[in-house]
């Protein structure tokens, strides 16, 4: 059941009124890449929140209502805002946008990466308390719609699981014990569980979509400003699966 509950809007973190976001939104983690696709893919866009510069718009997708807003970098900032979108503004799917750095030899740069599952050095899943570890996945209905675009698209794609780190720079670490990419882990981000986690207690739906930006095998990297601009291809799936949701 829905814990959904408008009166709590505006909050300190967004400035929209109850009703200013769509069923379904799209989450950069960058505001700019926000900026970009209501700019880009959003016909109609209003920008619904500015507070932190945490830019968040409302528009439509072939005049289906559809919702873009950054998220920042993180777990705690990704949790602050998917918690609120899920239980103060009503928002039911919640599709992660994002870069993400190939953690196995057989993932490329520009490749497309849907987290199945996402585990995590974080501990945000273990603040919900459960009397175990809790599995991180996505929403088999939003991966279904996305692999269903993709081939649409013909664009080549991965499933499978990701990891969700809190620390972007990792200090070295002694060879012990087993490896995420030897237990099949794909690439490397940072906010996924904290969406997953929030989704689940919400009654949501969430799925993240990724664009390999580099690589933690072969050094290959793309630029900041590529990131922002030019990874176009899981923008047009996601808005894909919002078309149809």
């Amino acid at each position: 059941m829905s814990k959904y509950d408008p009166g709590k809007t505006p909050t300190p973190h967004n400035s929209a009124k109850a009703g200013d976001f769509a069923k379904t939104i799209l989450l950069p983690g960058d505001p700019l890449r926000a900026k970009y696709i209501a700019e880009h893919f959003l016909a109609g866009a209003k920008l619904v929140n500015t507070t932190r510069n945490m830019l968040g718009y409302t528009g439509t997708y072939q005049g289906k209502p559809v919702s873009v807003m950054g998220t920042g970098m993180g777990c705690p900032s990704m949790g602050i805002y998917s918690y609120e979108l899920i239980n103060y503004y009503g928002v039911e799917n919640l599709i992660r946008v994002g870069t993400a750095g190939a953690m196995t030899e057989d993932v490329h740069i520009r490749d497309l990466v849907f987290g199945m599952g996402a585990c995590t050095t974080s501990n945000y899943p273990d603040l919900y308390r459960l009397p175990g570890s809790y599995s991180c996945i996505a929403s088999f209905e939003l991966l279904r719609k996305a692999a269903e675009a993709a081939e649409a698209r013909k664009l080549p794609y991965r499933v499978g699981n990701i990891l969700s780190s809190d620390m972007f720079y990792n200090p070295p670490m002694p060879a012990a014990g087993t490896d995420w990419a030897s237990m099949g882990v794909l690439a490397v981000e940072m906010e996924s569980a904290a969406l997953y986690s929030n989704a689940a207690y919400g009654r949501a739906n969430a799925l993240t979509i990724l664009t390999i930006s580099d690589s933690l095998v072969t050094g290959e990297a793309t630029t900041a400003a590529e990131r922002e601009t030019s990874f176009t291809d899981m923008i047009r799936v996601a808005l894909d699966v919002a078309e149809k949701l």
